[in-house]
């Protein structure tokens, strides 16, 4: 069976071991690269989520780990105020499998509150 491990900084991923997943703290992105690396050479590893927090930090690992893995890797949007890459990168993958921007209404109204 394929294991699911989340990627990211200690204080928010911890939480993620309470339902099974296994959690690999990163703190710096340079150790992302190194971590994704050798998460690519475990045959029992199927699905990698990685911290908004970290991935926005080395945008670069995130895209040729893509490339060179068949691993499904998703970056989450933390509690933490961040970016919103990865409510943007979820909003386009959905656009394009579907065909509709589900988010739009959503963001519209942020942006009219923000």
């Amino acid at each position: 069976m394929a294991k699911a491990c989340i990627v990211g900084e200690k204080h928010l991923i911890l939480g993620f071991k309470g339902i099974g997943f296994e959690v690999v703290p990163v703190s710096d992105p340079k150790d992302l690269a190194e971590e994704l690396f050798m998460l690519t050479r475990r045959s029992d590893v199927g699905l990698i989520l990685v911290t908004e927090s970290i991935a926005a930090e080395a945008p670069g690992v995130i895209e040729e780990f893509r490339s060179r893995s068949s691993v499904i890797l998703t970056v989450v949007p933390m509690h933490e105020g961040g970016p919103r890459t990865a409510y943007k990168e979820m909003r386009k993958a959905i656009e394009r499998s579907m065909g509709i921007d589900l988010f739009k209404k959503e963001e519209t109204t942020e942006e009219n509150e923000g």
